[in-house]
């Protein structure tokens, strides 16, 4: 028999047909498997960690077979409880594989000090105030005194206490502004006061010389 007329007989084609079946076969066991071992059936959904403890958290997590790794810390939030969940990755209620990882930010346990700068005297109002906002701080009650220039600032202070340069305060503390009326009578009423006193000096010395 002829090579050409062995391509065409009925044993060669129904060997060719039952390889191809055995590999159909053999790509299908394989496919399986794989679904298998890595779990592409098996979803987990996330759950909403927000406000809970680390306890509470890993509790949770081990129930699922889910991880966790902590990103840093995030600014201080009021609202929820210090060195809870603030923040979550994936976000809850998304479908995740076994074993994943959870990537969380928590809440701090409060806010930060933040140091005051210098060269704020002597400045005027609409300087001070965007540099405090944005070092975290809020302004305070706005009260004014003699002063030569107008809106100038000429003390901060905070809870009645005088506010220096390199001090550092909680942020978001309340920092109260005094500043110039620009009356231009600057160092007046202490001229006046000292004026006043050396009078009534003076009346007590004429007193005496008088007896």
């Amino acid at each position: 028999m002829s090579f050409f007329k062995f391509l065409f007989s009925k044993t060669f084609l129904l060997q060719l047909v039952l390889a191809v079946l055995a590999l159909i076969l053999i790509a299908f066991i394989i496919l399986k498997w794989l679904d298998f071992s890595t779990n592409q059936d098996q979803r987990i959904t996330v759950p909403n960690l927000a406000r809970m403890s680390l306890d509470r958290v890993d509790l949770k997590l081990e129930e699922l077979d889910l991880r966790r790794e902590i990103l840093d810390s995030a600014n201080y939030n009021p609202d929820y409880p210090p060195y809870s969940v603030i923040d979550q990755v994936p976000l809850p209620g998304k479908q995740v594989k076994e074993n994943r990882k959870i990537y969380l930010t928590l809440n701090p346990s409060g806010f930060t000090k933040v140091e005051i700068p210098e060269n704020l005297i002597r400045r005027t109002r609409r300087q001070v105030e965007p540099t405090l906002r944005s070092l975290g701080f809020e302004i305070g009650t706005i009260t004014y005194k003699p002063d030569v220039a107008k809106d100038v600032v000429l003390e901060m202070r905070h809870q009645g206490a005088l506010v220096e340069p390199g001090m550092k305060l909680m942020k978001t503390s309340k920092i109260d502004l005094v500043l110039g009326d620009g009356s231009g009578r600057y160092g007046m009423e202490e001229e006046q006061d000292t004026t006043a006193e050396e009078q009534i000096l003076n009346d007590l010395e004429d007193e005496e010389y008088d007896f």
